[in-house]
């Protein structure tokens, strides 16, 4: 708790960019991809149960799949902006914890920020109803507590900057994805495709809008690394 109430240095300029080429490389390289995407399907699935929970609907919980897949669980009004919000929170979320863990990155809470990680996950590790989503939950919070409590300052550093800018990329990439799917005809029971049903909006626009945002938020947070902000 003291270590995170304290401002640190943010990392030095050669690991800020030391960290993005290899999150880079992880978002792009067909080998490691698909383990590491794991990462965003949690973060993916989170969005939609805070959201969920935000707009009164009652959680049954997530469900994470080796297949990268995932599914968040909610009851409630089958119309209205509650259930609008709520599916349409996934695709973003990513992308919006990396501006925010850029933001505070480039204020030097590096500390804190590796905590807030640790808890959000915790508060996922609640709702989890699979043992495969509890496996992969159960490890990244070990993995992000370890170096948040054990690592020295430089280690800690690097570790949030990669953290930051995997979020920051990786929160495209699905967008991608989807998009490519949708043309293929393999996207049905796509967020976009349930969007679009919801509100009469075609998929192809909501796709469009999750793509806006997540790169938006990739060059905020480039911005904010980068101290252009």
């Amino acid at each position: 708790m003291h270590r995170a109430l304290v401002v640190q240095p943010a990392p030095a300029g050669e690991v800020l960019a030391a960290a993005g080429l290899l999150a880079l490389l992880t978002v792009v390289s067909a080998r490691t991809w698909p383990v590491a995407r794991h990462v965003v399907t949690i973060v993916h699935e989170a969005g939609h149960a805070l959201v969920a929970l935000c707009a009164g609907r009652r959680l049954a919980g997530i469900r994470l799949h080796s297949d990268t897949s995932g599914v968040t669980v909610s009851s409630g009004r089958p119309t209205g902006p509650g259930v609008v919000c709520t599916v349409a929170a996934g695709y973003p979320a990513p992308a919006l914890l990396g501006l925010a863990a850029a933001s505070l990155l480039s204020t030097g809470r590096t500390a804190l920020l590796l905590q807030l990680f640790v808890v959000l996950l915790v508060g996922v590790l609640v709702v989890i109803r699979n043992g495969f989503g509890l496996l992969s939950v159960v490890v990244s919070i070990v993995v992000v507590l370890a170096v948040s409590m054990f690592a020295p300052a430089v280690l800690r550093g690097g570790f949030a900057a990669y953290v930051t800018w995997f979020l920051l990329i990786g929160g495209v990439r699905p967008v991608y994805e989807v998009s490519r799917f949708r043309r293929r005809g393999r996207g049905g029971g796509s967020d976009p495709d349930q969007l679009a049903h919801l509100t009469g909006l075609p998929a192809s626009a909501w796709v469009g809008v999750f793509g806006l945002v997540s790169v938006a938020c990739l060059a905020g947070g480039t911005a904010l690394l980068t101290g252009v902000w």
